[in-house]
């Protein structure tokens, strides 16, 4: 094992740690020690997928989460749509590295109804929260999740693990725009969303990273099956 790959281990044990100490604070309600385990996921991930020789734009997607994070946790209105602004950079910054490639799935006759459906899902959920948000916030949270559906879309092509993360995505943020939204939460709830946010960004990022280390040929799988393993994974 190279020295590279050995630092890239660590770094992921040191991930999936540090994933573990901060929902458990969530759970204990440990104010202090989750928000101060928060800032520091996304870097500890970004840090791995560099060792392991992934493009520096995939660390960059990862960085600009970490701004998400700390921003949102702040409390503040404009420190909260500031941070909405960097998860949207770091989804450009995804969605570069899906086209570049091939992001898409192939064949427009599957391409064609798969964009239909997750364009259709964004539609109906944004048409649902809408009464609920504040005039501030519906503009910012169509934009931001209609950029966050696109990634989950094209996640879709380089394989199961990245269309995964792209569903978990979407998944962690409709939870948190429901409370948005001033919906009932389930129990826990910003520990859910914090669960499936670090399976997210690690499913994606990892997914991407093995696209462009060849160990996933975008597409391979084909659409379809790539579809039908995440749909098989999520029930």
């Amino acid at each position: 094992m190279t020295t590279a790959a050995r630092a890239a281990r660590v770094l992921l044990g040191a991930f999936a740690a540090l994933a573990l100490v901060h929902l458990g604070a969530l759970l204990a309600e440990a104010t202090t020690l989750a928000h101060l385990t928060k800032p520091a996921l996304m870097p500890v991930l970004a840090a791995y997928v560099l060792a392991a020789g992934a493009p520096r734009l995939l660390a960059v997607a990862l960085l600009l989460g970490c701004g998400g994070d700390t921003l949102l946790q702040t409390g503040d209105d404009g420190l909260f749509l500031a941070g909405m602004g960097s998860f949207a950079a770091g989804h450009l910054c995804y969605l570069v590295l899906l086209v570049r490639r091939g992001a898409f799935p192939g064949g427009l006759r599957l391409a064609g109804p798969l964009a239909a459906c997750y364009a259709a899902a964004w539609l109906g959920f944004v048409a649902l929260l809408w009464p609920d948000l504040t005039a501030d916030l519906r503009l910012p949270v169509a934009a931001y999740s209609l950029l966050l559906t696109a990634t989950a879309f094209a996640a879709l092509r380089p394989g199961p693990r990245a269309a995964l993360g792209g569903l978990l995505f979407l998944l962690s943020d409709a939870l948190l725009a429901t409370g948005l939204a001033h919906w009932q939460q389930p129990p826990a709830a910003q520990f859910w969303v914090m669960l499936t946010y670090t399976a997210a960004q690690y499913a994606l990022a990892d997914g991407v990273r093995r696209v462009y280390a060849g160990r996933e040929r975008p597409g391979a799988a084909g659409p379809a099956r790539a579809y039908g393993e995440v749909r098989r994974t999520t029930v």
